[in-house]
């Protein structure tokens, strides 16, 4: 019985998304220590405001600005914040129904614990010492027990200078992976320069990587078979944009490539052959660089191509 390896993995990037009006100004809003939102169909105010009415799918471009005050609907405590998180101690993330606003903006209420919090409780904003036009603007709500704003908010244009067009946001993704039985078997020949698939017992197909079971038959898979190590390209795109933290120059090229004695086509990189001359058919073999787990890439073999109706049925 093959030992199911595990390991954590982390699943990070920047996620670039440009504003439209509405978004543009509340953003830019923020950095100015001003709240808008936007005004539905059916008069309620809307923060943090959307483009299109949830009930109507009318666009919303009626901007109003809302106080900096509002009330707890509902929260939940976070004894122990994470990175990136707003506060470094622990906090309550709070729904804030701003005052002026029928819906609520989710952010961290510091308080110093659980039994500060309650619904109802009334807070406003603290503002971040420095401003960029984003939901950071807004540092943390804090608890309050001043004059409520007003409950009618004022109309509002939604020009400002310099406005935000456009933001970053980073996105990840932290857990523990374990890939089954069959893949774990897969990884473990990987690391010996060895490639193993799992052939169906019942069509006796081929699958590399293995993932257990026949997709097409829906039974479980055991009869562990090497493929490989030479394969053919089935199909391939090339690579203009590079990826950030990726020490690889564009262009380059990304291919499905059957190995032989393997009923699944793989992922990998062709490289020792300018990308303008790789093409469907192209033999290649893997490339193992000093202690790695998995080939590096693939390289042409010298191998006259693969006649298609080899490798059609992979493509």
């Amino acid at each position: 019985m093959t030992d199911v390896l595990s390991a954590p993995l982390v699943v990070e990037f920047p996620f670039t998304r440009s504003l439209g009006p509405v978004q543009s100004a509340f953003l830019t809003g923020l950095r100015e220590r001003t709240v808008l939102g936007v005004r539905a169909d059916d008069g309620t105010v809307l923060v943090p405001p959307v483009e299109y009415d949830p009930v109507t799918a009318n666009e919303l471009r009626e901007l109003v600005e809302v106080a900096a005050t509002g009330t707890v609907t509902t929260w939940a405590w976070n004894p122990s914040p994470r990175r990136y998180q707003p506060l470094g101690t622990p906090f309550a993330w709070v729904l804030v129904r701003l005052d002026g606003a029928a819906t609520a903006l989710l952010h961290a209420l510091d308080a110093p614990g659980p039994d500060a919090v309650h619904t109802g409780m009334r807070v406003r904003i603290r503002w971040a010492a420095t401003r960029t036009g984003a939901i950071t603007d807004i540092a943390y709500f804090e608890p309050y027990d001043g004059e409520s704003g007003p409950a009618e908010p004022a109309a509002h244009d939604g020009e400002f200078a310099d406005p935000v067009t456009g933001i970053v946001a980073p996105a990840r993704l932290d857990y523990v992976h374990s890939p089954g039985r069959a893949q774990s078997a897969y990884l473990k020949a990987l690391a010996g320069h060895r490639t193993v698939g799992e052939r169906c017992p019942a069509c006796r197909k081929v699958y590399v990587p293995p993932r257990g079971a026949c997709p097409t038959c829906g039974i479980a898979t055991a009869e562990q078979v090497e493929v490989g190590p030479r394969g053919t390209v089935t199909t391939f795109c090339i690579v203009n944009i590079k990826a950030k933290n990726l020490d690889i120059e564009v262009p380059y090229v990304y291919a499905h490539i059957a190995l032989d004695g393997a009923d699944l086509a793989l992922h990998g990189r062709i490289a020792g052959i300018p990308y303008d001359q790789v093409r469907m058919g192209l033999r290649v073999e893997p490339v193992w660089a000093e202690g790695a787990a998995h080939p590096d890439h693939y390289r042409p073999t010298g191998e006259p191509d693969a006649d298609y109706d080899t490798y059609k049925e992979l493509v």
